[in-house]
């Protein structure tokens, strides 16, 4: 297959994120590949690559030059990465390696920076993907069955003016600290109502934790940032120009696109399949269930998009039909 082939699929609509342990990347045959090793055989499992958005490689994996050249072909990220999802260095980051097309498009990097350079508008860019977490997060709790019936259901008052409340806040914010204090305290209160739901005394949030929610929380809000990545990278903007997690820090939009769906998604799944006392491998599937059945990449895609074409209504208008 040639690499235009391979990138028939659009990113928004492809079905696979994969996370490895304990196996071999490679190419064969034609095909991107991963290699187990048991004590009597070894299994070759295929990787649909011109259907997969990010593959992430965690403990004791390798990957092969040759596979890599594929991956590249098709548009696929790569991320490196600790057990679990989690990361491997400093608690904080992952290392990501991203083909090195410049064939993706320009307008949305130019329409992104037409507005960073001023602080007022990188600060009301900002609140607008406050409001949509939010309004994400209605929606999904309002329509997902499962979740309602674990407790996470909009039409409870305590949950709904939690939201409301927050809602409300967002537009007297002054700057960008105040935001991200603002959405701590909601991701707190929203803690606090998860553990309650799933019967879990004394929760507290802890990176470092080795209780099963905090281990969930982790893997999942990875899982969400390989998506965040992936919608970037497809739109050609930077990983740096954060418009809420601080200019400096390297990678920081990949956490405000994250927070898109971290809240609506991966806290509940989290503290649900806690109380279950689900594995890893159980847990990660609900969740990327959770992401398609969603659309959860569909939403970034949209969100971000009409956010850099904002200050241009005649390609925004383009864009959504």
């Amino acid at each position: 297959m040639s690499s235009s082939d391979l990138k028939t699929i659009l990113h928004s609509k492809r079905a696979n994120l994969y996370y490895l342990e304990h196996c071999r990347v490679m190419q064969k045959d034609g095909r991107v590949l991963y290699l187990t090793e048991a004590k009597k055989e070894n299994l070759y499992f295929n990787i649909p690559i011109a259907n997969t958005t990010v593959i992430l490689l965690g403990t004791g994996t390798s990957i092969t030059q040759a596979a890599v050249r594929m991956l590249s072909q098709a548009g696929v990220l790569i991320g490196f990465c600790g057990g679990g999802g989690t990361p491997l260095y400093m608690g904080n980051d992952i290392e990501w390696m991203t083909p090195q097309s410049e064939y993706r498009p320009t307008e949305y990097l130019q329409g992104w920076l037409g507005f960073w350079f001023n602080d007022a508008e990188r600060l009301e860019a900002a609140k607008i993907l406050q409001r949509a977490r939010i309004e994400f997060l209605r929606k999904v709790w309002k329509k997902d069955r499962d979740l309602v019936l674990s407790g996470f259901d909009v039409a409870n008052p305590v949950i709904d003016n939690t939201l409301s409340s927050h809602y409300e806040k967002i537009d007297s914010t002054r700057k960008p600290s105040d935001l991200l204090l603002l959405e701590a305290q909601l991701t707190k209160q929203l803690y606090k109502i998860a553990a309650q739901n799933n019967n879990i005394s004394d929760f507290k949030r802890e990176r470092e934790s080795t209780d099963k929610a905090n281990g969930f929380l982790n893997h999942g809000n990875y899982l969400a940032y390989g998506l965040a990545a992936t919608t970037l990278w497809v739109l050609g903007i930077p990983h740096g120009f954060a418009v809420m997690h601080g200019k400096t820090r390297r990678g920081a939009l990949v956490f405000d696109v994250a927070d898109l769906i971290k809240d609506a998604l991966v806290l509940p799944l989290a503290f649900i399949c806690a109380k279950e006392n689900a594995t890893d491998q159980e847990f990660r599937q609900q969740c990327l269930q959770a992401f398609t059945d969603h659309k959860a990449l569909d939403f970034m895609f949209d969100q971000v998009k009409a956010l850099a074409l904002k200050n241009d209504p005649e390609k925004e208008e383009q864009t959504s039909s």
